[in-house]
């Protein structure tokens, strides 16, 4: 009786249907701006997005009152990276912290510092994973959720720029994350993963978290509409990663650069409305200046999607394009995804894909791992283990939507992989994206088991592979 009371309080805390609020004539008053980041969950495992058993009632409500990016991307799958870049406007490489842990650059003004030059009340929450030159670019931090109303109380009647980094889905996982968790039996378990009991506890867990985080969210648009702050603040929700399971987290493949992208702001997008085009986070810096009134720099990479909230049908991009650098074992990857297709470049051949610590030791892993001692991997589970790798990867996403089947390799698609290799190549040139002459970093943890390793090693010398690069 406990539990049902419980969920249902959960469930009250989603938005009921509102009617839409009368439309702003004239020149708008700059939005608040509420940034709600998830830690290490894909971009499908939402009720919005079609997952049938995780619950998400209160996302799934900003979705329905708001607008829905059905195929949004991350420019690297790694969550520090992930943050400077959104909080820059510029892809990994070019941040100066493209590697997991590097912190902000003492020179680069982010986010914060651009917003306050206009009014803005700023403050962040939760995780941050920037480092101390982004942590002193925000008037405020909080430690709790709960210490939103007091974030609140102190911007006033200015609009605000407050960035909360949640810490759920990212591991460890224990029991009891909410009160009414997720069974086994509701486990949707991917292709690429072994379907096995602990496989399906591991992402019942994982659901757990989810929907902890989603009840935070739903008490954090409560407080809003409490104080009649709702309807003029733009609530902008993704994800920093793919969820931290194998073939996900750290990769390259839509499992790990997808990502939920929802915004609600009721003064001016309409409900239930559905943008279908590529998107890339590079664009949400510019996108949020402009709204406040401001000109994008001349060093943001991306562009506003200011267009695209007031017409959804407006055309996404032609490309979006990741990237995957070190993030405990070293890598350069980099990616190019059109509608139709996925070409992905690596550098490593001779190594397996390094998957970061947490994923290499999880439950998941030591499924994929019995099934490989068995001879027993599906095509799209064996990469994961693939020496050598090949140079490049092609995936027709229309007819592949899982990326199994490599196609660079056939003579019919040489003319798309010399097609999109190009592509990959001319916005290389145009970021300032080289591949390394020598690996950078030393891995510090093992490919295949996770095992960190108990003491640091020189960085590597090793050449790259010849011909890899530009053509």
């Amino acid at each position: 009786m406990i539990r049902s009371a419980l969920a249902l309080a959960v469930a009250l805390l989603a938005l009921p249907p509102r009617p839409a609020p009368a439309r702003q004539d004239g020149p708008r008053r700059p939005p608040s701006i509420l940034v709600l980041l998830a830690d290490d969950v894909s971009w499908k495992d939402f009720g919005c997005y079609g997952h049938p058993t995780i619950r998400t009632p209160n996302i799934d409500a900003l979705a329905s009152g708001g607008l829905r990016f059905a195929n949004a991307f991350l420019t690297t799958s790694s969550c520090s990276p992930t943050r400077v870049s959104v909080l820059t406007g510029k892809y990994p490489h070019a941040t100066g912290a493209e590697d997991l842990h590097m912190n902000l650059p003492e020179h680069e003004a982010i986010l914060p510092s651009l917003l306050k030059a206009v009014g803005y009340h700023t403050g962040h929450m939760l995780k941050t994973h920037y480092g101390p030159a982004g942590d002193a670019q925000f008037d405020w931090y909080g430690t709790q959720v709960v210490a939103f109303p007091s974030f609140l109380d102190e911007a006033g009647d200015r609009p605000f720029f407050t960035w909360v980094g949640f810490r759920d889905a990212h591991r460890p996982y224990t029991e009891g994350a909410i009160d009414d968790p997720h069974t086994d039996a509701d486990a949707v378990v991917p292709p690429f993963l072994a379907d096995t009991p602990e496989t399906r506890s591991d992402l019942a867990l994982y659901y757990d978290e989810i929907a902890r985080m989603d009840g935070h969210i739903g008490r954090m648009v409560a407080e809003l509409e409490a104080r009649g702050r709702l309807d003029d603040t733009l609530i902008v929700f993704f994800a920093d990663n793919g969820m931290p399971f194998p073939r996900a987290k750290g990769t390259l493949y839509d499992s790990g650069i997808g990502t939920p992208l929802v915004m609600s702001w009721p003064d001016r997008i309409d409900p239930g409305t559905v943008h279908e085009g590529l998107a890339s986070v590079i664009d949400l810096a510019p996108t949020f200046l402009e709204l406040a009134g401001l000109p994008t720099p001349a060093d943001m990479q991306g562009r506003s999607m200011v267009p695209v909230l007031d017409d959804p049908s407006n055309p996404g991009h032609a490309a979006v394009f990741s990237e995957r650098n070190w993030h405990n074992c070293d890598e350069h990857m980099r990616s190019i995804r059109t509608e139709h297709y996925k070409l992905i470049r690596n550098a490593y051949l001779d190594l397996p894909h390094g998957s970061p610590s947490d994923v290499s030791s999880c439950p998941s892993w030591d499924a994929l791992l019995a099934l490989k001692a068995k001879g027993a991997l599906s095509p799209a589970q064996a990469q994961l283990f693939q020496v050598p790798r090949p140079p490049i990867e092609l995936y027709d996403l229309q007819s592949d939507p899982s990326e199994s089947d490599n196609l660079a390799i056939l003579p019919e698609h040489a003319e798309i992989v010399s097609e999109l290799a190009g592509r990959l190549d001319d916005w290389a040139a145009a970021t300032g994206d080289y591949p390394p002459t020598y690996r950078r970093r030393a891995d510090n943890c093992d490919r295949v088991t996770g095992e960190k390793f108990s003491q640091d090693i020189a960085p590597m010398t090793d050449p790259l592979p010849p011909g890899f690069g530009r053509r």
